[in-house]
């Protein structure tokens, strides 16, 4: 299993770092916004496809540092711990896992999604993204189910997901709007004890 470190910084406790020697996830910050209206940008056709539609003002400085407050109040709140993912040491951002929808009580599970900027998809980003995510949830937020949906002609997620532990668990009719357009989803799971030590656990 790959080797992960949770930062809760004392100086900063709304602040979250999960790191390995190659990767960082953390909160996004009002610096990182040149980063990522360039990645977003030159990435739109490629990700366009499996994303809501994008608002006039999705790219605008000001609609970014709307998101990152609402992205700090969320994971002030418990109910959500969005993340860029960026690659070490050079600090380039390769793209996002949001954990979010989390519920405590009887449920104790979340749901995740993700986006990988089109230049660094399929080199296995998101799936050491992944690595380092899974044992956060279970480990540092105490979780005991993950769920992702995904549009069942998206083989790319589909196979990354699987590769990570997750099992297929149902069809989800017109589950988002996507694109403009309602569209069914295939549902993943991953349980808690479906990482114990006795399991075959491909991280």
């Amino acid at each position: 299993m790959t080797r992960s470190v949770f930062r809760f910084l004392s100086r900063q406790p709304e602040t979250v770092e999960i790191a390995s020697l190659h990767y960082v996830l953390r909160l996004p910050r009002y610096a990182d916004y040149r980063q990522w209206y360039r990645l977003r940008s030159e990435s739109r056709t490629f990700l366009e496809p499996w994303e809501p539609t994008w608002r006039a003002d999705e790219m605008t400085e000001g609609a970014f540092r709307s998101r990152v407050n609402r992205n700090e109040q969320e994971y002030a709140s418990g109910q959500a711990v969005p993340l860029f993912l960026f690659h070490r040491p050079d600090e380039t951002l390769l793209g996002g896992l949001t954990i979010g929808h989390i519920r405590r009580g009887a449920a104790q599970n979340c749901m995740i999604g993700y986006w990988m900027g089109q230049k660094h998809a399929g080199q296995g980003h998101m799936y050491e993204a992944l690595k380092l995510t899974i044992p956060y949830i279970f480990t540092g937020l105490e979780l005991h189910r993950i769920e992702a949906a995904c549009i069942p002609d998206n083989t790319r997620s589909i196979r990354l997901l699987e590769k990570a532990g997750f099992e297929r668990e149902g069809y989800l009719r017109q589950y988002l709007k996507i694109n403009g357009q309602w569209r069914d989803h295939l549902m993943f799971s991953l349980l808690s004890v479906d990482t114990a030590p006795n399991r075959n656990m491909p991280l």
